[in-house]
């Protein structure tokens, strides 16, 4: 069922952009251990994309597939199966995955930062129970976590893309910085940035669509697409489905 979500921008929908003829895409917003609400949207993808027809159907994840929901572990493992399908699917990489890959190569300043920002959550969902988590120090627990998340897993979220230019749409994770050229954006930008790409008003050269700053609902502005609607605490995790110059969104 598509729902039509309350749009919290007061400037009018983004311009009339397109993707190509023959091209549907869906894009996922950040998940973040919500397992349950991704299988209930890639239901929803499914029984949308079969009632619109044939086209090159193509998924597109913002990012931010781990931390602060339950089941992490189960997320990126449905994300990898979704790849081992053969179904057309591109992952961008959030600022959450750049953090967890880091405290598995190893780095103590990322694994405390990891669990600071949500990554208990995905520590447990690794096969720790929380008597053993809360016995362990970080230096104990970094050997142990290295060892319980499976190599397929850690190859897998390295093969995360920093951005998707797409007809007159450029997805990313978080935004851009405004007035750079898109192929000298920084990863780190791409990644975190929040109030310089958000307060901008002006054209980007592309309608940006990302996830990683939390909105009520979708957020249209004339130059960006917002579609983190909280799923981890709000139960709604959303899509945005495009084709042609056609938008419209799913939602749990």
């Amino acid at each position: 069922m598509v729902l039509k979500l309350l749009r919290r921008a007061i400037e009018p929908a983004p311009s009339a952009a397109q993707v190509p003829a023959g091209t549907r895409i869906y894009a996922i917003g950040d998940i973040h251990g919500r397992l349950d609400l991704l299988d209930q949207l890639l239901f929803r993808i499914d029984t949308d994309d079969q009632a619109r027809g044939g086209a090159e159907t193509q998924l597109i994840f913002l990012g931010d597939l781990v931390d602060r929901g339950p089941n992490s572990a189960g997320v990126v493992q449905r994300a990898l199966e979704v790849r081992q399908s053969g179904r057309a699917a591109r992952f961008l990489m959030g600022n959450h995955e750049e953090v967890f890959l880091k405290a598995l190569g190893g780095s103590l300043e990322a694994l405390r930062f990891f669990v600071k920002i949500g990554g208990r959550a995905t520590i447990l969902s690794y096969g720790f129970d929380e008597a053993e988590y809360d016995r362990l120090d970080y230096d104990a627990l970094m050997p142990e976590l290295i060892a319980r998340v499976p190599a397929e897993h850690v190859a897998f979220l390295k093969s995360f893309e920093d951005r998707i230019a797409i007809g007159d749409y450029l997805f990313v994770h978080a935004g851009i910085r405004p007035r750079v050229p898109i192929d000298e954006q920084s990863g780190g930008d791409l990644r975190w940035i929040r109030s310089e790409f958000l307060d901008f008003r002006g054209d980007h050269g592309a309608v940006i669509v990302h996830g990683h700053t939390i909105t009520d609902a979708v957020e249209e502005r004339p130059n960006r697409i917002g579609i983190d609607t909280g799923a981890f605490a709000s139960g709604r995790l959303t899509a945005l489905g495009l084709e042609a110059g056609e938008r419209w969104y799913l939602s749990t």
